[in-house]
C-alpha cells in the first residue's frame, strides 16, 4: 500500500509540515505516525471535497475554434467532467461531429439541459451574444457558468460565473517579465557601482581603490 509522510507531501508543496497536518485533519484523514498517509484515500478525499468523485455533465455552447479545442480538451474526463453537449447558433454546424459529437443548434437547449441533468455550462462564443446565452442557461437551471467570452456577464445571485481572459492572463506574465528585467538592470547598476574598473599604474601595483600608485621616493 503506498504510503507518503506529511514531510514529503510538505516539502513538494512548499508549505510547513505541521500546517498541512492539520489541513489534512479538516478532511477527516489523519496519518499513522511513522508510516504517513495512504495515497489513495488521500487523493479519494481531497476529491470528495473538490466535488470530483461524482460525473459532471457540461454543456460547450459556441464550438467555433476555441469551443471545438476545449471539446477535444481530454482533461475534463479525467477531473470527473463529462461533456454531455456541444451547441451552437450555426445551423450549418447542426449534426456536425465535433470531438465524436454531434453539435446540436441553440434552439434545443433548454431540452438538452433538462435532460441531461447540466447544472454546469461553458460559453465560448462571441462577446455580443454571450449574455443571451447566459441568460438561457440559468433560465433552463445551470447554476456555475466558465465564461471564455471577452466580456462580463450578468448573472442572479446563486449563480456561480468564472472568467478567463486570457489577455489577462498574458498581462500577468508581462508584469512579472518587466519587474524581472527591472531587478537584473537595477542587480547590473549595483554591481557597476560596488566594483570600479581598474585603471594601471606606471609601476605595476594597485592602490586600495584600484589605481596604481606612482613609486614613492626613497
Amino acid at each position: 500500500m503506498p504510503t507518503v509522510s506529511s514531510e514529503e507531501l510538505a516539502a513538494a508543496a512548499g508549505v510547513n509540515s505541521a500546517k498541512l497536518r492539520k489541513d489534512f485533519s479538516y478532511l477527516g484523514s489523519y496519518g499513522t505516525r511513522g508510516v504517513g498517509y495512504d495515497v489513495e484515500y488521500l487523493v479519494y478525499q481531497i476529491s470528495r471535497e473538490l466535488g470530483l468523485t461524482q460525473d459532471w455533465p457540461v454543456v460547450i455552447v459556441g464550438i467555433g475554434n476555441l469551443g471545438a479545442a476545449l471539446a477535444n480538451y481530454g482533461g475534463f474526463a479525467s477531473r470527473g467532467f463529462r461533456v454531455a453537449a456541444l451547441i451552437d447558433a450555426d445551423p450549418a454546424m447542426a449534426g456536425k461531429p465535433v470531438a465524436g459529437m454531434p453539435v446540436q443548434h441553440t434552439d434545443d437547449l433548454e431540452k438538452i439541459i433538462s435532460e441531461n441533468g447540466v447544472s454546469i455550462g461553458v460559453i465560448a462564443t462571441p462577446a455580443g451574444a454571450a449574455q443571451q446565452v447566459c441568460d438561457r442557461l440559468v433560465a433552463a437551471g445551470v447554476t456555475s457558468i466558465l465564461n471564455f467570452a471577452p466580456t462580463v456577464l450578468s448573472v442572479p445571485e446563486g449563480v456561480d460565473v468564472r472568467k478567463v481572459d486570457l489577455s489577462i492572463e498574458l498581462q500577468i506574465l508581462a508584469f512579472h517579465e518587466q519587474r524581472k528585467a527591472g531587478e537584473e538592470a537595477a542587480v547590473a547598476e549595483a554591481a557597476a557601482v560596488v566594483v570600479p574598473p581598474v585603471r594601471p599604474a606606471a609601476n605595476g601595483r594597485k592602490g586600495p581603490d584600484g589605481d596604481m600608485p606612482a613609486v614613492m621616493p626613497a
